[in-house]
């Protein structure tokens, strides 16, 4: 594998998982863009150097895998297609909200906060239980 190519994915996922951790949708499409060219340069720099498979005769070492060609064909159009239904997406909110932030959810808000409360009722117990077994002594 190419050095070159490895660091050049890793620095493709890199930036693609940092853009997909943003707050707004143009920044999460475009990071899921990023990581998708990740994985074909991912897919590239997996492939043996050689010849196409329908160039010249000779033995089976000198041609290149057709595998990962295949796969990122396959990884573009994937791609292209998530690409696209996002894009969909992201225009139906901001006609409907006239921005383009995530917001929180309200059900995710709403768990966060009887998890505080239950960690708060488990302290008191613990609290409580530790007063108990330091009268009893």
């Amino acid at each position: 594998m190419n050095v070159t190519l490895a660091a050049t994915a890793a620095l493709l996922f890199g930036v693609g998982t940092y853009m997909v951790l943003q707050r707004q949708l143009s920044r999460i499409v475009i990071g899921l863009g990023i990581l998708a060219h990740g994985g074909n340069v991912l897919f590239l720099s997996s492939g043996s150097p050689g010849l196409p498979q329908f160039v010249g005769t000779g033995s089976r070492r000198d041609f290149s895998d057709p595998l990962p060609e295949a796969l990122i064909l396959t990884a573009i159009v994937i791609s292209f297609a998530v690409t696209i239904f996002l894009l969909a997406l992201a225009y139906r909110s901001w006609v409907l909200t006239g921005d383009d932030e995530v917001e929180d959810d309200v059900e995710d808000r709403r768990i966060a906060t009887e998890l505080r409360s239950d960690e708060e009722i488990g302290d008191e117990a613990v609290a409580i239980s530790e007063s108990i077994v330091e009268d009893e002594r």
